[in-house]
């Protein structure tokens, strides 16, 4: 997992309530290995037509915020169901944070497991980033995980809350695995003991 420590870049404005997992990424592109990318199915059947063309009025086709690294999205994104391949989609495709007022509780754990930053923050606060994005979509939108901070073009800082286990595995990039071979040593010799102990126990395959 790519460490985050800051990130200054454009930001993409989605002003869409209620984006929940099957539009981020619609059930049946799940059986599509993912080492293809999911990036060409984010958002399938709302960017494109009944056609496969892009949609010229959704926000992640226009050419201004091309590659820009960093959504800002309305309430409740990412509800639904919990499948992880709609963090999948939106990592595969560049985004690294995904600002909204709120989240769907099983995509937020998701979300940080695989090195994607959500924060939530007020309403007021997205409604500003939206026309700042707006009116000027090269504008720098500055995310400091080490500070907690997200700092518009201009204009001061605001903070974020994010659990301080959270923070430390995205500005270290350890993910679930990481954490377990961490303990490898202490696994290992659970192990042996275990084995001393319990001769008759068949050893796992």
């Amino acid at each position: 997992m790519t460490p985050f420590g800051t990130l200054t870049a454009p930001a993409v404005p989605l002003r869409l309530a209620n984006v929940d997992t099957d539009q981020l990424l619609p059930g049946r592109f799940l059986r599509k290995p993912r080492s293809d990318g999911y990036d060409n199915y984010l958002f399938h059947d709302v960017r494109r037509d009944a056609d496969g063309g892009l949609r010229p009025g959704f926000p992640l086709n226009d050419p201004r915020w091309a590659g820009a690294p960093i959504l800002v999205a309305d309430r409740n994104f990412g509800g639904g169901s919990s499948r992880e391949g709609a963090v999948y989609a939106l990592v595969d495709a560049g985004i690294r944070v995904v600002i909204a007022p709120s989240f769907g509780d099983i995509f937020y754990s998701n979300a940080i497991k695989n090195g994607l930053l959500p924060i939530r923050l007020p309403i007021e606060t997205v409604e500003r980033l939206w026309a700042i994005a707006e009116a000027d979509p090269s504008a720098p939108l500055t995310v400091d995980l080490e500070t907690r901070t997200v700092r518009p073009a201009n204009a001061a800082p605001v903070p974020f809350e994010i659990d301080a286990f959270h923070r430390s595995c995205l500005l270290a990039g350890t993910d679930d695995i990481d954490l377990t071979l961490a303990h490898a040593d202490a696994i290992a010799a659970f192990e042996r003991d275990d084995r001393r102990a319990r001769p008759w126990r068949a050893p796992a395959a």
